[in-house]
């Protein structure tokens, strides 16, 4: 086992002056010596801010060197960092802050007013710090070696963006980090000389653990931005020396509408897609426009990001397979909880080093997230083939049950978007008298482009069978995401009336 500490401590022990992060922004860096200057100095500062060690603080800031600095900074002198996402609506972010039992919470500049006044009343400060400057206000210019963390403590304290109830706050350890870190390295054979770009946002658990915890593994680097723009993506990526980029399939989707740069790509190694099934559509459209290859993974804030992937070598990988166990076990149970042969439908569980302690303050659900004998039930529906690799067809909750009939949502999906119009597509079960659930899709279109309901139902109707055609088809202009860019499907049905 390992620590986040460790990690830093390997890399500044072995090459302090090399990059570990640069900003695609004004050039400035941060070098792997730096973070273990930063561990002293930000656990000193914490110290005298009333946060001692195994204490948690909250960050409510943006991407930038002086976030990835502070949050890892935190980590390695043992405190418990919670980042908290910055698209909770304010009620939210006040359950967050409290039910966190934060001892300081740390916002920057555009965002330290509004969170003072949410979290008034509560027994915790607020200070402010700039997400881009490579020191705090009144950090001590150098100081003591702090207690070394142990591999059980806590590390990481990440809310889930649940579409209904409170938010569970997800516990992670210093171990469940570092294991997890080193899985994604070896995964892609990274090495010092890779670099990825970080356009995601570091309070989601994806570019927490893949762009910022996994270079420290691979002793490589991060080019952060400060956010995702699909007009600076290219550049960004290849002004910057990256070798590979982390992406999600909504930004698969905006980069698949723009230009392909006339730039040379080569220097890419891959492209890395997570937090949501990639639609094999997209995936062969990005690969064939780009001439990069995608590597689908898939994991849960519960199991630190990625706890499958498709192999590097691009012969292996599969289409519509999020992949191969890797860093843990997986398996398929069924209603029972008994474990099915491969081919058969059934809820996907994971067990392993970078499976979470449990829930914060929630003992109950920690409970129902665990199997008797400590397997993680993730709540999605999927088979294993003979190969072992792993396809996930969608969410128990989400799973459309019409006349008894099993159908999932992501089928349905698939199906639209091979119709040249469609930009995005999701499925979702809704009432029905007769067949207890129907389907309603809602569909994208792409700009410029023109489909009617009826030409999309008979597109459906030729590909699904008349069974598994939506009943109900709906033109939107967006579809409900959470953070990581993952359709919110039961949003979909909200308010729905047949009509």
């Amino acid at each position: 086992m390992a620590t986040v500490r460790e990690l830093i401590g390997r890399q500044a022990a072995a090459q302090p002056q090399a990059p570990y992060a640069l900003s695609t922004e004004d050039g400035a860096r941060l070098d792997h010596g730096d973070l273990a200057s930063a561990v002293r100095r930000v656990g000193a500062w914490l110290d005298a801010q009333g946060v001692p060690p195994g204490a948690t603080v909250s960050l409510v800031m943006p991407n930038g060197l002086g976030t990835l600095r502070l949050l890892l900074g935190a980590m390695g002198a043992g405190r418990c960092v919670n980042p908290v996402n910055l698209l909770s609506q304010p009620d939210v972010m006040r359950y967050v802050i409290e039910h966190s039992d934060c001892r300081l919470v740390v916002a920057s500049p555009d965002w330290v007013e509004r969170v003072r006044a949410l979290a008034e009343g509560l027994p915790c400060r607020v200070v402010e710090a700039d997400p881009e400057a490579l020191r705090l206000p009144g950090e001590p210019d150098d100081a003591t070696e702090p207690p070394l963390p142990r591999d059980e403590d806590l590390a990481l304290l990440m809310y889930t963006s649940g579409t209904t109830g409170r938010p569970k706050g997800v516990m992670l350890t210093q171990a469940n980090l570092a294991a997890n870190a080193a899985a994604i390295a070896a995964e892609h054979a990274l090495g010092p000389g890779d670099r990825v770009l970080g356009v995601l946002p570091l309070y989601h658990i994806n570019a927490f653990a893949v762009t910022m915890l996994a270079p420290l593994a691979s002793g490589g680097s991060v080019a952060m931005a400060p956010r995702f723009s699909a007009a600076r993506f290219w550049a960004q990526a290849l002004d910057s020396g990256c070798t590979w980029i982390n992406v999600v399939p909504t930004i698969v989707s905006y980069l698949l509408e723009g230009e392909r740069p006339a730039a040379d790509l080569s220097r890419l190694r891959f492209a890395r897609s997570a937090s949501a099934a990639l639609p094999p559509e997209h995936l062969r459209g990005f690969e064939q426009k780009f001439g990069l290859g995608v590597i689908e993974t898939m994991g849960l804030t519960e199991t630190v990001a990625p706890s499958f992937s498709n192999p590097l070598d691009p012969a292996r990988r599969k289409l519509g397979a999020v992949g191969r166990a890797s860093g843990c076990e997986a398996g398929i149970v069924d209603g029972e909880l008994r474990f099915l042969p491969d081919g058969s439908t059934g809820e996907l569980v994971i067990r392993g080093p970078n499976v979470m302690r449990g829930y914060y303050k929630n003992p109950g659900a920690t409970a129902a997230a665990f199997t008797p004998d400590g397997w993680l039930r993730t709540g999605d529906l999927g088979h294993r083939d003979a190969d072992g690799f792993f396809f996930v067809t969608g969410r128990i909750k989400e799973l459309i049950i019409k006349g008894g009939e099993n159908i999932a949502p992501r089928e349905i999906d698939e199906a639209l978007l091979k119709h040249p119009a469609v930009l995005d597509a999701a499925a979702v079960g809704v009432p029905d008298r007769h067949y207890g659930q129907e389907i309603l899709a809602c569909v994208m279109l792409r700009e410029g482009q023109a489909a009617s309901p009826d030409e999309l139902r008979a597109h459906c109707e030729a590909t699904l069978g008349r069974y598994k055609t939506p009943r109900y088809l709906r033109l939107v202009d967006e579809l409900p995401r959470g953070p990581s860019g993952k359709v919110q499907r039961l949003k979909l049905a909200e308010g729905f009336v047949a009509g």
